[in-house]
């Protein structure tokens, strides 16, 4: 199997080659990764399209501010050139800003040897060139430590589950269930009566969620949340938990969840930690334009056909309720 950076190269040269010549600049990672990465993605270019110019900024000194800030807090993306923002490194690197929110391509760089990518603008690829392999190379790598790192969540998950509404009879489905953490508390919730479901696009996450023996809880399907092999209206509750960060367009995945949902039926947003604490965790600057802040949540759920009914992001956790109307 190639190296996951020559996988993650390849794809960005074949998306971006058709766009030479064109300026991409790369920042962010470790010091010296985005160097090293720069130097990768240009070699895998063919020949054929060396009208590049590939550039690693390391840092630039912030106006009046005696420090060093990240390049793609300055600049911003222009039709002959390119950022990339590496997510990963020392936090607090730069002296401010938000880089990432620039980049037209976000790379997962916690590990340089498992790069992923995990953003690329809709007008550079469709998301269907690289975000199902992106995120399936991203989740197998960290499923069989899940549990390990996250079992100490399962009260959290059980308190939400009891929280959505769930009714004995019920056909319960678990949108992105990962290794399956909520799907015991969905089970005893809907009962003998009723049925649970629980979906993933990553085989590793099922694998590992049959391990922990809760495919006993549920049936266990391999799917894509953009996409998801039910009839329509044909469910009655659907837990998610930190799906809506992951998918590349929230508006879209909405949409595709209240497809398959009753209407009266309900919708759980999940999350067992808050959105400040999470992004403090991942080195990051919490936006209030993000799909998950209550401002943009509500519109985006009303267009796709939801109500929202309580939304709670606290410090120990995130949880938004909806109805389909």
């Amino acid at each position: 199997m190639p190296e996951r950076i020559t996988e993650v190269t390849a794809l960005l040269a074949e998306v971006l080659a058709p766009r030479a010549p064109l300026t991409v600049i790369v920042d962010g990672g470790d010091p010296g990764a985005a160097a090293a990465f720069a130097s990768r993605l240009a070699a895998a270019f063919p020949a054929s399209s060396r009208a590049w110019n590939i550039d690693a900024v390391l840092g630039l000194t912030g106006p009046g501010a005696g420090g060093f800030d990240s390049a793609l807090n300055v600049l911003e993306p222009a039709t002959d050139q390119v950022l990339v923002y590496l997510r990963g490194g020392p936090r607090n690197r730069f002296t401010a800003g938000d880089g990432e929110r620039r980049a037209q391509v976000v790379i997962d760089h916690r590990d340089p040897d498992w790069p992923v990518i995990r953003h690329v603008h809709p007008s550079l690829a469709d998301p269907d060139r690289w975000y199902l392999s992106e995120s399936r190379a991203f989740f197998a790598a960290r499923a069989a430590s899940w549990d390990v790192k996250f079992g100490d969540d399962l009260p959290a998950y059980a308190k939400a589950v009891q929280q959505a509404g769930v009714r004995p009879g019920d056909v319960a489905i678990d949108v992105g269930c990962g290794t399956g953490r909520a799907l015991p508390a969905l089970a005893g919730a809907v009962g003998p009566a009723g049925r649970v479901v629980g979906l993933d696009f990553t085989p590793d996450m099922l694998t590992e969620a049959s391990r922990a023996g809760r495919d006993s809880a549920a049936t266990l399907v391999v799917a894509d949340a953009r996409r998801l092999p039910m009839a329509g209206h044909s469910v009655d509750v659907v837990f998610a938990a930190g799906l809506i960060n992951h998918l590349p367009d929230p508006a879209a995945g909405l949409t595709e969840l209240a497809r398959v949902t009753r209407h009266g039926g309900r919708l759980a947003l999940f999350h067992p930690i808050g959105r400040a604490a999470l992004a403090t965790r991942h080195g990051r600057t919490l936006r209030p334009d993000e799909a998950l802040s209550e401002v943009r949540l509500a519109p985006l759920l009303a267009d796709a056909g939801w109500l929202l009914t309580d939304y709670e992001d606290g410090e120990d956790r995130f949880l938004a309720l909806a109805t389909r109307h």
